[in-house]
């Protein structure tokens, strides 16, 4: 792992952690699905617009059609879309923490489904993620979280696990940002399947949403997912994934900053805790590589 690739990882970190923060804002003035499909369309455009003027082609492998069309449905559609929807009542900082349990979560069914040999450094950090989590979930229900909101981000993080599993090693073989692109398109198309079902459109025009959307389809919403492949493909999935140790500091960080989110002190414990595990499962994973 080179200078470039620490300084990308650590842009990628920036980047994820601070969707929340800008979510939270942007379902205060929208409806959730109905403003994630829009921006889904437009970064998806962007991106298979720059892939064709570099070259690429979106006839792609059997292996990434398959990797575009679950990552689509499963993190776009499902993982941001319940997030989207739960930001509505649930704090930016606490949408973020959950989120950042996905690595445990991936090396705990790679340890369990997929008989992956995981070291008792390992062990001990699944551990401390229960631990983390614990603290935090109760410091939040007493002070009355809405459990449903909760609810809505476990099951996006487990549908972000799904995906992660799935399609590991399929986005090889080059066409990155088209593939990139192309799954964008696909979870737009399943957010407004979703927006017309169960959805009754909502948009009041104001300078934070306008803020806060641009922002989400350009860094978020583009940037970081190209970097985050920019990243496997060049030092491994579980190396990058390393990075993800990060994003409980930085989510609450920046939610903290720009939204003036309060913090208890189990909060903090909580997140030092989960992030330590998450650093300790992927060393671990590291290590029998």
């Amino acid at each position: 792992m080179d200078i470039r690739a620490i300084l990308m990882g650590l842009a990628f970190a920036a980047m994820w952690s601070s969707a929340f923060t800008s979510a939270r804002i942007i379902v205060a003035d929208a409806s959730p699905l109905l403003a994630l499909s829009a921006r889904y369309l437009i970064s998806g455009l962007i991106g298979v617009g720059i892939a064709r003027m570099l070259g690429q082609s979106w006839h792609l492998t059997p292996a990434q059609w398959r990797a575009t069309i679950i990552f689509g449905i499963l993190q776009n559609a499902v993982y941001l879309g319940l997030n989207f929807v739960a930001m509505q009542t649930v704090e930016a900082s606490l949408a973020a923490i959950i989120a950042s349990t996905m690595p445990l979560l991936v090396g705990l069914a790679a340890w369990i489904f997929l008989r992956e040999t995981l070291r008792p450094l390992g062990v001990a950090g699944l551990i401390a993620g229960v631990i983390g989590v614990a603290t935090i979930m109760g410091a939040r229900m007493g002070a009355g979280v809405d459990l449903y909101g909760v609810a809505l981000c476990g099951i996006g993080v487990v549908a972000l696990t799904i995906a992660t599993l799935l399609v590991r090693g399929a986005t090889s073989g080059g066409n990155f940002l088209m593939v990139v692109g192309l799954q964008m398109l696909v979870g737009c198309i399943a957010l407004t399947i979703a927006t017309l079902l169960f959805e009754t459109p909502r948009l009041e025009p104001t300078l934070p949403l306008f803020l806060a959307f641009t922002y989400t389809c350009l860094v978020p919403g583009l940037a970081a997912t190209v970097v985050w492949f920019w990243l496997v493909n060049r030092i491994g999935a579980t190396r990058a994934a390393t990075f993800h140790f990060l994003n409980p500091f930085l989510g609450v960080a920046i939610a903290a900053i720009l939204l003036g989110e309060t913090l208890a002190p189990r909060d903090i414990i909580g997140v030092a805790i989960i992030a330590a595990g998450i650093l300790a499962v992927q060393v671990s994973r590291q290590r029998i590589r």
